[in-house]
């Protein structure tokens, strides 16, 4: 293993032990995973993968939308040209991902926050969005059967104005 790829692979560690995040190693070699914690989307499991030139970050935001989907990946892609050092991403199921990468020269803890923030900002921060343009009817239904059974609907009420009366 090359000294620039162990210092990337500390720098992980470092990270994780400076924020007090849980790093646990994945199933590839150089492979990091944790959980960060967010509001809108509880919480976002993100791989951080240091190769021999590069660490890769890939985060799941969502599974593949169940409708309109032009305008969920037209919305992703126009927020592609505003994310800085991420992007959305699709796996071949077309699960919704948010993928990011620096070069090893430039890892350090500092450049794995910034990156990482960037990562959980934006995947916090458009989860509702995402949900309400692929996933409408579906929230729909689930609203209805709830209410219908007297359950409750917390889970669902950042989404009651689109929601109530349908």
């Amino acid at each position: 293993m090359s000294h620039e790829r162990e210092d990337a692979e500390q720098a992980v560690r470092d990270w994780a032990a400076g924020v007090g995040i849980e790093c646990q190693s994945g199933t590839r070699r150089g492979e990091y995973v944790v959980e960060l914690p967010g509001e809108a989307k509880l919480r976002t499991g993100v791989s951080l993968l240091v190769t021999d030139r590069a660490l890769s970050v890939s985060a799941f935001v969502m599974r593949r939308p169940d409708e309109n989907h032009e305008a969920f990946y037209r919305w992703m892609l126009q927020r592609n040209t505003r994310l800085p050092g991420a992007a959305f991403a699709l796996d071949p199921l077309g699960d919704v991902y948010l993928t990011g990468r620096l070069p090893l020269a430039g890892v350090n803890p500092a450049t794995i926050d910034d990156l990482l923030g960037v990562i959980l900002t934006v995947s916090d921060g458009s989860f509702n969005d995402l949900l309400k343009l692929g996933f409408l009817t579906s929230m729909r239904r689930e609203w209805a059967w709830r209410v219908d059974r007297g359950e409750s609907t917390r889970n669902l009420e950042a989404f009651r104005h689109l929601l109530q009366g349908e």
